[in-house]
């Protein structure tokens, strides 16, 4: 992990305290898909557990209603393996239309939904900045399905001119580059303002401890399934008795029960 003092919008941790500013969540939402948007609201604090700490569960950095209902989960994205970030919007779609079938809704009524990675490499090889998908007719593309989901994925590495220059200016701040309009300064102050704090700094340290903790407790159980399969292997081909294999294998006397149980 990069250290707190090295982080930028770029990263999650940064990406997600920017967006609880409101005005700036609402504003940022707007200049993403060019439309106009009320007002938002928040439906949780915190939604979910952390991605990066459990990869079979998900936080939604920002997870948003507008007035209509629609709901936005917007998250930055550096890892450029393109088949696990499409897998995960599938993931992503799932997570929220179960949690608004849990507040009591029918189906047919589930809320519209955008889930919008912002990429920091070319997606695609398209050389886009933009690319949304929704749920066509493979036969005849002018039908739709029309069940409310679209996933989009931007790219701050985009080279053809299709998008707003507002949206262009958001993604070349993204990609390092000064603030090119009133609302990129703001934001650029307020990431600024973020690092700035010590309560989140802390916070930021404590993730980073977890992930090494969890991170230490996987090679420890990498390296005693290693010895097991060696074990295993020395009471086979050598026809030895597990305790003699064990001994084999340089796992001390005091650690056998364990050993013993898990073959």
């Amino acid at each position: 992990m990069k250290s707190y003092d090295e982080l930028t919008i770029q990263d999650n941790f940064i990406f997600q305290k920017i967006m609880r500013n409101k005005r700036i969540c609402k504003q940022t939402l707007e200049r993403l898909l060019d439309i106009d948007i009320k007002d938002i609201s928040y439906p949780e604090e915190e939604k979910s557990i952390d991605v990066r700490l459990d990869s079979k569960s998900i936080r939604m950095d920002v997870y948003v209603n507008d007035e209509n209902g629609t709901v936005f989960n917007v998250e930055m994205q550096t890892s450029k393996n393109m088949e696990e970030l499409s897998k995960r919007t599938r993931y992503y779609q799932a997570m929220i239309d179960i949690d608004l079938l849990e507040k009591g809704q029918d189906y047919d009524a589930l809320n519209n939904t955008y889930i919008i990675f912002i990429c920091t490499f070319d997606i695609f090889k398209g050389k886009r900045h933009k690319y949304t998908f929704s749920n066509l007719c493979e036969e005849d593309n002018g039908v739709k399905l029309n069940d409310g989901t679209t996933k989009m994925f931007l790219s701050t590495k985009g080279e053809k001119d299709d998008v707003s220059k507002a949206l262009k200016n958001f993604l070349d701040y993204v990609d390092g580059h000064a603030p090119a309009d009133e609302l990129m300064k703001e934001i650029d102050t307020e990431v600024m303002t973020v690092k700035s704090c010590d309560e989140w700094r802390r916070e930021y340290m404590t993730l980073e401890l977890e992930i090494r903790k969890r991170e230490k407790i996987e090679r420890e159980k990498g390296r005693i399934e290693g010895k097991i399969e060696l074990i295993k292997n020395l009471m086979k081909n050598m026809k030895l008795s597990a305790e003699a294999a064990m001994e084999a294998a340089g796992i001390p006397k005091k650690e056998f029960p364990k050993y013993m149980t898990m073959l």
